[in-house]
């Protein structure tokens, strides 16, 4: 909701006035909702948003429609209405380590979280707005498996892109476990995971590409040399298994080929 952090650009959302550029094409948000009433309607960030918008979303929250710039009623009671925010995750966040919490650690950080996240939404929101929120859901920190299960899906996206060279890409599990330590901040959260994996594999992949290192029909597997900081990626390209080729159908069926006749 960055973009919509200036007074001009509530119109966006709700429409123009009459007479003003745009008066016609209404509101981004009211004529979305308008033509497909069934919908889920996210507001990223919206503590980034101007006041004036959350004076019009306590009519939506409360009463489950709006009437736009041209007039209209539009419709939210058929709409699920998600909003995120960091407020609050930046002081606490810093306390948390990568895969290193004991149980009672993570449970006693999370009320901490939690509660710290409630006194900053009390602070900067006003309580009629609060009031018309059914349900505050505050997500735990990410564990050292979530990060790792962040990885496997952008190295998923890195093989998929690697198949046009008739190529792919396999981690083993030290490489994940030190992609996850490089490329997760307790402040930043997973973000810089994905410029890590751009460091780390993408731009050496490449290189090794370049020079031929590493050639089609290749399956790349990725591993660790070395231990702590000094630690390394190296990479091993070995050659794809050929598949069998579709068995003849003497050998699929235990004979010399297809029986049609019958038995008198």
């Amino acid at each position: 909701m960055s973009e919509f952090s200036e007074k001009h650009t509530v119109s966006r959302l709700f429409g123009s006035p009459p007479g003003y550029v745009g008066y016609e094409e209404g509101g981004q948000l009211t004529e979305k909702v308008r033509r497909k009433p069934f919908s889920v309607v996210l507001f990223d960030e919206v503590e980034k948003a101007h006041p004036d918008i959350f004076n019009s979303l306590l009519q939506i929250l409360e009463d489950g429609r709006l009437t736009d710039s041209q007039g209209r009623v539009v419709d939210f009671k058929n709409t699920v209405i998600i909003m995120t925010t960091n407020l609050g995750t930046r002081d606490i966040s810093k306390g948390f380590n990568l895969g290193f919490a004991a149980q009672g650690d993570v449970k006693t950080g999370y009320e901490r979280m939690k509660a710290k996240v409630n006194e900053e939404l009390k602070q900067h929101f006003r309580p009629e707005f609060l009031n018309r929120v059914d349900d505050t859901v505050v997500f735990h920190q990410l564990t050292e498996e979530d990060i790792i299960q962040i990885v496997d899906l952008m190295i998923a996206k890195v093989d998929e892109r690697l198949k046009d060279r008739d190529m792919g890409i396999e981690l083993s599990s030290e490489a994940k476990k030190l992609l996850a330590k490089r490329g997760y901040d307790p402040v930043l959260g997973a973000r810089p995971l994905r410029r890590t994996i751009q460091r780390e594999i993408e731009d050496a992949l490449s290189e090794k590409i370049l020079f031929t290192e590493l050639r089609p029909g290749h399956i790349v597997v990725v591993d660790i040399e070395g231990e702590g900081e000094s630690a390394t990626f190296t990479f091993r390209g070995e050659e794809k298994a050929a598949l069998p080729d579709a068995p003849p159908i003497e050998s699929a069926t235990g004979g010399s080929g297809p029986n049609l006749s019958k038995d008198a």
